[in-house]
């Protein structure tokens, strides 16, 4: 091997970790497109780097360029790969760690909740060794308006989706303290959006607390919800401790599915031991 080799493989790798260390800044960059300057200035390069770094990229079509800004947006090759790792996302296996570990550390059963509709339904849950437990039912379509999966699912939907639902559906009650008067849902859901997650208390089945928050993709759509629930008189002290755990959760759930948010929720703490 010549005596250079090795220095030469050291500088070719650099090259592409710096080609990659570009690609995923656009990747994880809220903006839609971005310019030398900025990305020079955000990863440390020189502006000359860049525009090597970008002509190689666009040479692949993972990066392209607006001949008229001059700025850079990701390429179809690079969303072609996106939407190849979204097509082969089992998003039930990827909660299902979570959901264990969820369940380990909050002592409730924790759950998983897909939309369908203008419904909402269990797809998985992870149920803790407990004398006295909760258990959902899969595949079963609950209403949007009642129980804390439902109503996340709900909230973050576009305004008009939410005006939809409601214009098709009137409220039924399903237990006593279920929210069956559309300014006072209008008024809750707000309040979901405002602090990032719902609680129920026995909206949906009495003697039942629960608390979801939801789950995010690339489009700022909700998929899903994670939820923790259990016996009313045993959870609903505790809910609002195990709420950091539950938005680590979904946070980190919703990195995996490309959402440009927070890796971890504002004021949670993924190294908390537990729910009290």
């Amino acid at each position: 091997m010549p005596a250079d080799e090795p220095e030469n493989q050291s500088r070719s790798i650099a090259a592409v970790e710096r080609a990659m260390d570009v690609l995923l800044l656009f990747g994880r960059s809220d903006r839609p497109d971005l310019g030398v300057t900025e990305i020079a200035a955000e990863l440390g390069l020189t502006k000359a780097a860049v525009h090597r770094i970008l002509t190689a990229l666009r040479n692949r079509e993972l990066i392209a360029a607006d001949p008229v800004t001059r700025r850079y947006t990701l390429g179809h090759a690079a969303i072609a790969l996106g939407r190849a790792y979204l097509a082969r996302t089992d998003l039930r296996a990827m909660a299902g760690p979570e959901l264990r570990r969820l369940a380990a550390r909050t002592g409730e059963t924790a759950t998983l909740s897909i939309r369908r509709g203008d419904t909402r339904l269990y797809a998985d849950q992870v149920v803790p060794e407990q004398e006295l437990r909760m258990e959902v039912t899969l595949g079963i379509p609950y209403a949007l308006h009642a129980g804390s999966s439902s109503k996340v699912v709900l909230a973050f939907l576009r305004e008009e989706e939410i005006d939809g639902y409601l214009a098709r559906h009137r409220l039924e009650p399903i237990t006593e303290t279920t929210i069956t008067d559309p300014e006072k849902l209008r008024a809750e859901l707000a309040g979901i959006r405002a602090r990032g997650y719902a609680v129920s208390l026995g909206e949906r089945q009495v003697g039942a607390a629960s608390v979801a928050a939801p789950v995010f993709d690339r489009d700022r759509h909700v998929v899903a919800a994670v939820g923790v629930c259990g016996p009313i008189t045993r959870f609903e002290p505790r809910v609002d401790d195990c709420v950091p755990l539950l938005l680590d959760v979904t946070a980190r759930l919703s990195a995996r599915l490309g959402y440009p948010g927070q890796s971890t929720a504002p004021g949670s703490g993924s190294t908390a031991a537990g729910c009290p």
